[in-house]
C-alpha cells in the first residue's frame, strides 16, 4: 500500500506539472513576468505547493481548489483569473487526484499525455500604459520590472490574448483583457 501511495503522490505531482503547464492564463503569467522578475520559479514552485495542498488535505471540494488558485495567481502572479477557465482547473486537479488515490495510473497517464500533446500558442502582446498609479510607485518596484526580460511594469500592462490549440479546433475563448483602475490585469472570456 504504501508503495503504490508513492507512485500514485509522483504520479499525481508529475498530472499538476501538465495541468498548470497548459493552462493559458499561467502561461501567459509567466511568459510576461507578472508577479515580477522570478515568475519562473514561481509557476514551479506554485505545482509543489497545489501537490502539497491536496496531499494534506482530505476530501477537497473543488470550490475549495478554485479558491486555492484564484489565491495564488492574485498573490503570486497579480493576475485575476475571469475567463471562466478556473473551475475547470480545479475540477481536472481533483479528478486526476481521485484517480491516483484510487490506483487508476493508466487514465491519468493517459491524461498526462493529452495534456503534453495538446500545447497552446499562446500570444499576449503587452503594451506599457501610463498611469498615475506609475507616477507614485517607488524607485524599488521599477528595478524590479527591469529585471523581468520584458522589462514590463506588471501594475500597468495592458494583454491582448489569443489563445489556438496546435491539435486544432479551439480558438478565441479568451476576450481582450481589460486594466482594472487598481492595475490589474483581468482576462474574461469572450461573450458568445
Amino acid at each position: 500500500m504504501a508503495a503504490r501511495s508513492a507512485v500514485s503522490r509522483g504520479l499525481f505531482h508529475e498530472a499538476v506539472r501538465s495541468v498548470l503547464g497548459s493552462w493559458p492564463v499561467l502561461q501567459i503569467a509567466v511568459e510576461n513576468c507578472f508577479g515580477g522578475p522570478y515568475v519562473q520559479e514561481k509557476a514551479e514552485w506554485m505545482v509543489g505547493a497545489v501537490d502539497q495542498y491536496f496531499h494534506t488535505n482530505s476530501d477537497l471540494e473543488q470550490y475549495e481548489v478554485e479558491e486555492t488558485l484564484q489565491a495564488i495567481m492574485n498573490d503570486e502572479f497579480d493576475t485575476v483569473v475571469e475567463d471562466g477557465s478556473l473551475p475547470l482547473i480545479a475540477q481536472l486537479l481533483c479528478t486526476l487526484h481521485s484517480q491516483c488515490q484510487r490506483g487508476d495510473t493508466a487514465a491519468v497517464q493517459q491524461k498526462i499525455t493529452q495534456l503534453s500533446q495538446k500545447k497552446y500558442n499562446v500570444k499576449a502582446n503587452v503594451q506599457e500604459v501610463k498611469a498615475k498609479e506609475d507616477e507614485e510607485e517607488s524607485s524599488d518596484g521599477d528595478e524590479e520590472a527591469m529585471e523581468c526580460e520584458t522589462s514590463i511594469n506588471t501594475s500597468s500592462a495592458v494583454v491582448s490574448v489569443s489563445s489556438t490549440s496546435e491539435a486544432g479546433g479551439h480558438s478565441g475563448d479568451l476576450q481582450e483583457p481589460e486594466q482594472e483602475a487598481d492595475g490589474w490585469t483581468v482576462v474574461r472570456r469572450k461573450k458568445k
